[in-house]
């Protein structure tokens, strides 16, 4: 059913109050490819958990929220099992749902806001993790002519933050749902991050679970990311810079303490994050939006703010930090 000028405040985790001029809850792949052949000629918009935009306009296309639900094994051994995941179900309880099942792999990536559907268009990744680690392949629909199509790892052409449905394909197929390889035994852990580390050595914890790690990250992200919930916002603004070891040396004869990361023999990681602390923005308020107090990386709505106004303090972000720096931070997050 479709409805006419719904607030989309309610399906955005930055909390913004624009409107779309046409809605339809999709809560199935056949009623998905029903009102993509109904509305062949229109513009659309898809919307899954909406953890990973900022909208700063009324949309005027139709907006298909992806809301299609349900997890079951579809093959397994002793070791491993295959999972397929709708698109519509919350990340963060499909990763809880693995736990219950001492399913491994996807622990690290506990408490990322958004839905299964849309964790591969971003290759979600946190503390060592990366989605495309425990990635099998995703089932889609062709908007153009609601075929089901298939994509394969190498077929995503997963890179940071990056597939192909962010790429070449962008704005061309629906994923339905995806298909994970976990570990039944046998886990694979990732303790290498210092702030896990620490973490489990605060709990007393010496030889941990899955469930411990999952806890563990739990703990970190509460500590420094503010909850949806209660003040709008989509985690990471931006991403990290990849830069040439031959630049982060010159950026270090300036700022000796700056922190990286080593990529390759010729590429460096440098935390955007700290780049937005020293550049004095961390905790910045304006008004009802600003920066997280905590986490830099963050941008905030308290309240009522405009979508375009928390671009525009990106945009300044953007400028400053290329000013003082010379380093360009681009957004994690879709601007719409």
């Amino acid at each position: 059913m479709i409805e006419e000028n719904v607030s989309l405040r309610p399906y955005n985790t930055f909390g913004i109050d624009v409107n779309a001029k046409s809605f339809c809850n999709i809560s199935s792949v056949e009623a998905l490819k029903i009102q993509l052949r109904e509305h062949q000629n229109q513009p659309l918009f898809v919307l899954g958990g909406g953890s990973n935009m900022l909208l700063t306009k009324n949309i005027e296309a139709l907006v298909l929220h992806i809301n299609i639900k349900g997890i079951e094994v579809v093959e397994e051994t002793n070791e491993t099992v295959l999972i397929k995941a709708m698109a519509g179900e919350n990340w963060h309880e499909f990763v809880l749902w693995c736990l219950d099942h001492n399913y491994g792999g996807i622990e690290n990536l506990s408490l990322i806001p958004g839905n299964v559907g849309t964790a591969p268009i971003q290759n979600i990744g946190a503390y060592g993790v990366e989605l495309k680690d425990v990635f099998v392949s995703c089932e889609t629909i062709r908007i153009k002519d609601q075929e089901s199509v298939t994509f394969t790892k190498e077929d995503c052409q997963f890179g940071y933050r990056e597939s192909i449905f962010k790429q070449d394909l962008k704005g061309q197929y629906i994923i339905t749902s995806v298909t994970f390889k976990l570990t039944k035994t046998n886990h694979k852990l990732h303790t290498d991050y210092g702030a896990i580390k620490q973490q489990l050595k605060d709990s007393n914890i010496d030889s941990p679970s899955i469930r411990d790690i999952s806890n563990a990250v739990i703990a970190i992200r509460q500590s420094k990311l503010p909850d949806p919930n209660e003040i709008g916002n989509s985690g990471s603004f931006f991403k990290n810079p990849v830069i040439s070891k031959l630049q982060f040396q010159k950026l270090q004869e300036n700022f000796p303490k700056v922190p990286s990361y080593s990529v390759s023999e010729d590429l460096v990681k440098v935390p955007s994050g700290w780049l937005i602390e020293k550049a004095g923005f961390k905790g910045k308020r304006f008004n009802n939006y600003g920066v997280h107090n905590k986490q830099a990386l963050v941008l905030v709505n308290y309240g009522g703010a405009k979508g375009s106004d928390i671009y525009d303090l990106a945009l300044l972000i953007q400028k400053t930090v290329k000013r003082i720096f010379d380093i360009t931070i681009e957004t994690e997050v879709n601007i719409i």
